[in-house]
């Protein structure tokens, strides 16, 4: 007997033709993205619904697979706010001994942050990088430039992440921070060019990751 609910087969079946929808569009606008990257440009644009990110969204050489393994390997996924850290898929993340946080309520990092001037999410990373927390991590920023900045100037002082989901939003060094990213060669990095981003997109980067790291989707 076919326990599964008719809701549940209802959004699978939603699901199943949105994302028909979505590489048929993409056909369309001669937008041609190779796996595996492609796999999470389509978890954006469901997530969005928004095609220009099929033009925005860059990787570095080998980045997703190193994603991928990072995953696979439990590793610690970063955020740099908690709306990133609560939309990540827990059980598939659970599935490979990960876990996610975002330490920008710690104590610490709070009084980190007032007594420097920087950001609570840019003493976040540098209070994870004094607790060696940063060193095989999957970091995701989705909000703040200030972050990425700061993740940067950490990598310049030793930190080592497996890699860096870069896509902050907004109007104010956004644009400059993933330019900065971009422009590294010694870390894999995910990034949407521009001022486009959020957690949302960062979320749906991360998760589509994981369902890479399952198999669920088509890897390389």
């Amino acid at each position: 007997m076919n326990d599964q609910s008719p809701l549940v087969s209802a959004g699978a079946d939603i699901a199943a033709r949105s994302f028909a929808i979505i590489r048929a569009e993409l056909q369309a606008r001669n937008l041609i993205i190779p796996q595996p990257l492609a796999a999470i440009v389509e978890r954006i644009i469901h997530t969005t619904a928004d095609f220009e990110f099929a033009e925005l969204t860059r990787a570095s050489a080998g980045a997703v697979e190193a994603g991928i393994n990072a995953l696979r390997r439990g590793c610690l996924v970063i955020t740099d706010v908690q709306m990133v850290r609560a939309g990540i898929d827990q059980r598939r993340l659970q599935h490979f001994g990960g876990s996610v946080a975002c330490f920008n309520d710690n104590q610490a990092v709070m009084e980190l942050a007032a007594a420097t001037g920087l950001t609570r999410s840019a003493a976040a990373m540098r209070w994870a990088h004094e607790q060696g927390y940063l060193n095989g991590a999957l970091v995701a920023i989705g909000n703040a430039p200030t972050a990425l900045f700061e993740l940067i100037s950490l990598i310049d002082q030793g930190a080592r992440p497996a890699i860096v989901i870069g896509m902050p939003v907004g109007f104010v060094n956004t644009v400059e921070s993933k330019a900065a990213l971009m422009n590294r060669t010694d870390v894999a990095w995910i990034v949407t060019m521009g001022r486009k981003g959020g957690s949302p997109v960062a979320t749906a980067t991360v998760n589509a990751l994981l369902r890479l790291a399952t198999g669920e989707d088509n890897s390389a």
